[in-house]
């Protein structure tokens, strides 16, 4: 055996391993700086700052000398439940994402089994055009449903064909949630019938024929092979939209402004308001409550739909 063989084929040393990873590490490190560097500057200390800000009274009258405000602990979160436009707005809030959610998820899933397994042709026209309004402006997509939804809009008019008198949909309070619901469950089917459509072509074809063979049915199949395996693709679909639709601020800001009657008021409006109205320190323990109900309602919904295996 030659020396240089001899060479090739010894082990390194521990001590050369460790120094290695450390040189990885520290490139890694190098690498990922500059976006460290924006995220502590832009993100990481407006939080922790506003959270700060949400234990003290700093309004408006305070910015030439913020940190000569008074700290006052809990008082801005016992203000806020102690308001009944904020407790209003936590009604509101939730009135939107239990309504819309489910709507929004059966829609996105409807749309993704169809796409999945009954259309054949034109697939992919079917699915840009149902995806096109995630990706449409908001302030566009506002202005079409107030024309459909004003009270000699076009859903009036279809109504009246029918001899039904219909409401004037934005302004009555009875009315404007599940207006602004709707809206948000069209705009939003979009993203999850891609995110489902995703999940369904990852099952297994051979798990349907065996099933076939069994004698199992349409339903039996899809309860019993396709909604178990699509438990994680749910779960991912559920938080992103509940994130989403728990800080719903521009459909009722574009369509109603809040109203009619404070009827559309969500908690991002509330906390948008408060900044105004130079309450910085309400707003910012506002935005924290609504920090700690989507943590919480993410955690449900990683609790009831988690992998059973795990």
């Amino acid at each position: 055996m030659t020396v240089a063989a001899a060479g090739r084929g010894k082990v390194a040393a521990p001590g050369g391993f460790k120094a290695q990873r450390r040189r990885t590490a520290l490139v890694a490190w190098l690498f990922a700086l500059p976006f460290v560097a924006v995220f502590a500057v832009f993100m990481l200390g407006p939080l922790l700052g506003s959270f700060a800000m949400s234990f003290t009274d700093l309004g408006v009258k305070d910015l030439r000398s913020p940190f000569a405000v008074n700290f006052i602990a809990f008082d801005n979160f016992v203000t806020l439940f102690q308001d009944e436009l904020f407790v209003k707005s936590i009604f509101n809030t939730f009135y939107f994402v239990i309504i819309g959610i489910p709507l929004t998820m059966a829609a996105g899933l409807l749309l993704a089994v169809a796409l999945n397994s009954g259309i054949e042709k034109f697939r992919s026209v079917f699915r840009v055009g149902y995806y096109t309004p995630v990706v449409t402006s908001i302030v566009a997509v506002a202005v079409v449903w107030r024309f459909i939804l004003q009270d000699s809009g076009l859903v009036n008019t279809v109504l009246a064909w029918v001899g039904i008198d219909g409401p004037d949909w934005l302004n009555d309070p009875t009315w404007a949630m599940p207006s602004i619901i709707a809206m948000a469950v069209w705009r939003n089917m979009g993203t999850l019938m891609i995110i489902f459509l995703a999940g369904l072509q990852a099952i297994p074809q051979e798990l349907y024929e065996a099933a076939e063979v069994d004698g199992a049915g349409s339903w039996r199949r899809f309860t019993g092979i396709t909604m178990p395996l699509m438990r994680p693709t749910l779960l991912l679909g559920a938080v992103l939209l509940s994130v989403g639709f728990l800080q719903v601020f521009e459909e009722p800001f574009v369509m109603t402004q809040g109203g009619p009657l404070n009827s559309t008021l969500t908690i991002s409006y509330y906390v948008y308001n408060q900044f105004g109205y130079g309450d910085y320190s309400l707003a910012s323990a506002a935005a924290y409550v609504l920090f700690a109900f989507i943590a919480a309602l993410s955690a449900v919904q990683f609790r009831l739909l988690r992998s059973k295996d795990k």
